[in-house]
């Protein structure tokens, strides 16, 4: 009798564990080259995410854009091919294009700043993502943007007759461009750097994060850059909502919390990183110029305020999203006087 009930105990915990036992695999993709401090940093998300799930939850990871632009990895998140990815603010207006307030350029003097409008709207943002079949689980940063090019950079009308890159299919991007007056060539970001080493290549200058241009080694065919940075890059770390309801409620906490602290890690790093990689630029032939007082700043804030107005018009970000961002930034430049890492002087 009593080896029965032990029998029948024993029988019990084996049916709960293998219920308890399923197992879920996360497909994920991002442009980040394998091989960075960045990877090096998913790498750890990943084995701290199956370590405490006690391998109930599992990663099969696509760096390098080995599944192509954030345009072809969300389509195949939709189609439930890939699950999640790490994206760009280009990928992001595809899911939710409010958030990309916070690359408008010329906006933001500071990331103190930034960082101040980003927390305040961020309820905003992760809702905006639910509402459009994503959480997001994490906000990293890709950082400032400078134009990178083969030919001096020395004014804006001389940049009006450089051939330069436009992530193809991105509306800020179009509307700052339009602005400018300048007519730029529209390519996915997977073709830059072999049009950059073509020949007769299409484009001969490029924008990009200090980081980003050396990690996708276009730095090694550009020569020039500016000194002036248009805008500080966002990111989102996000996954699919078919997946993620899917999950048991502790493996979805799982992901939301190491998410998000794996985010604010590469958020803070890609801040050092392309700080120091400005050195690591000059060291290899790349000239920064072009620098705030070469500018007319009064142009610069009018062509800001162009491409925001077609923003606004086009719905892309509605004038709503525009004006909180507007009155958060006053209200925190009146309480603080801090303007160090300036990208307005």
């Amino acid at each position: 009798m009593v080896l029965r009930l032990l029998f029948a105990i024993l029988l019990s915990v084996a049916l709960q564990t293998g219920a308890c036992a399923e197992t879920y695999t996360l497909k994920f993709a991002t442009l980040v080259p394998t091989g960075t401090s960045w990877t090096n940093i998913l790498d750890d998300w990943v084995h701290e995410v199956e370590t405490k799930s006690g391998g109930r939850l599992k990663f099969r990871m696509y760096t390098g854009g080995v599944m192509g632009d954030e345009p072809d990895v969300l389509r195949k998140i939709r189609k439930g091919q890939l699950h999640g990815g790490m994206f760009t603010g280009y990928g992001i207006g595809r899911i939710y294009s409010p958030a990309r307030v916070l690359e408008v350029p010329f906006f933001f003097r500071n990331t103190d700043e930034s960082d101040y409008v980003r927390e305040h709207i961020m309820p905003n943002i992760e809702a905006g993502f639910r509402e459009n079949g994503f959480e997001l689980l994490g906000w990293p940063e890709i950082g400032f943007i400078h134009l990178f090019s083969k030919l001096p950079l020395t004014s804006l009308d001389d940049i009006k007759n450089h051939r330069i890159w436009l992530w193809q299919g991105d509306p800020l991007g179009e509307a700052f461009f339009a602005a400018s007056g300048i007519s730029p060539v529209p390519l996915s970001i997977i073709d830059v750097y072999t049009q950059l080493a073509a020949r007769h290549g299409s484009i001969d200058t490029v924008y990009s994060s200090t980081f980003g241009v050396l990690a996708l080694q276009w730095y090694s065919k550009l020569r020039y850059a500016s000194k002036i940075p248009f805008t500080n890059a966002i990111g989102g770390l996000i996954v699919s909502n078919d997946f993620f309801d899917r999950l048991p409620k502790d493996l979805q906490q799982l992901l939301k919390t190491t998410g998000k602290k794996m985010s604010d890690e590469i958020r803070i790093r890609a801040r050092e990183e392309n700080a120091h990689s400005i050195g690591i630029l000059k060291d290899n032939g790349i000239q920064f110029m072009w620098g705030w007082d070469d500018v007319n700043m009064d142009e610069l804030i009018d062509i800001r305020d162009k491409a925001a107005k077609h923003l606004e018009n086009t719905g892309y970000i509605p004038a709503k999203d525009f004006e909180r961002a507007r009155k958060l930034l006053t209200e925190f430049r009146h309480s603080h006087t801090r303007a160090d890492g300036d990208v307005t002087p």
